[in-house]
């Protein structure tokens, strides 16, 4: 490694993603910081550098080798064909945590009811290759025509049918369309170059990266929970807990009570303190998690 250069170049989302991507790294330990308009970002490692590029590019570009690693979806790099390794799933978007879907749409009246009903139509959308390959698999011959944006107003005028990202649905069902079929199921990748993955100091660096980018979102639904416990409560606590692990527990000056911390799910702390106080717990304190690593 070079006193002069940085160790890896990563490839990071430029758009709907940068935000939650940069969010997602400062929990991971790395904070990055960008100017309004700049696409090169100043990272407080001197191990990394990095540019934001659209996601649909990241892909191509780890490939080549421009970059060493890089976040994007995998429709991207299944649309670009591109020849990398794939090293963790990182489940997020700008709004949730869940796995988005390119399906295929027609509007609510359209007498068109399986994807076969399309036969000699034209469809839009900004994935092309996959929707092309995905028809062709199947046996329809259909015009696929590149989308620049705004699929969703394209339909019925412009074209029969669109293939378009969605998350929730909530955005197809403003437009009044309706899901014919489901071509991918995508989500985020830690992704690297062929060559910088054989480099045992770089791989080294990716691991950490994915490590930590991994403990960082799973810790994003749940939380720290510690307390002082009657010793006689123990057992049924124990049983009513949906801990990660089995709970750390540590005794107090009083023989009689305990101090038990463990980390649950958020989504049940509501229901578990009120538990917890009926069986004697005191002090319960709960508290936010930077990451969890298993």
């Amino acid at each position: 490694m070079s006193d002069s250069a940085p160790l890896l170049m990563l490839g990071l989302p430029k758009g709907s993603l940068e935000e939650s991507t940069k969010a997602l790294f400062a929990k991971a330990g790395w904070k990055i910081t960008t100017s309004s308009r700049s696409y090169k970002p100043t990272i407080d490692d001197p191990e990394l550098d990095g540019r934001f590029v659209r996601a649909q590019e990241v892909a191509r570009y780890v490939d080549h080798g421009f970059f060493d690693c890089g976040l994007t979806g995998w429709d991207w790099v299944q649309e670009n064909k591109a020849d990398v390794v794939e090293v963790c799933d990182l489940v997020y978007s700008r709004a949730s945590t869940l796995k988005s879907r390119w399906v295929l749409c027609v509007p609510e009246s359209s007498p068109i009811k399986i994807a076969a009903d399309l036969a000699g139509k034209r469809v839009a959308t900004e994935l092309v290759d996959t929707t092309k390959r995905w028809f062709a698999e199947r046996g329809i011959p259909v015009l696929i025509e590149f989308s620049w944006g705004a699929t969703e107003v394209k339909v019925p005028d412009l074209v029969d049918a669109i293939v378009d990202i969605t998350e929730t649905g909530s955005s197809l069902r403003a437009n009044k369309l309706r899901i014919v079929d489901t071509l991918l199921e995508t989500n985020t990748k830690l992704i690297a170059n062929k060559d910088s993955w054989a480099n045992p100091a770089k791989r080294r660096k990716i691991e950490t990266i994915a490590l930590l980018l991994r403990g960082a979102l799973e810790a994003h639904s749940k939380v720290g929970l510690k307390m002082n416990l009657p010793r006689a409560s123990l057992e049924d606590v124990i049983s009513r807990l949906p801990a990660l692990r089995n709970p750390t527990i540590a005794p107090l000056s009083n023989p009689d009570w305990i101090a038990l911390e463990t980390i649950i799910d958020e989504s049940v702390v509501r229901e578990i303190i009120p538990v917890l106080k009926a069986y004697g717990a005191e002090g319960i304190v709960e508290y936010p998690l930077n990451k969890v690593v298993y």
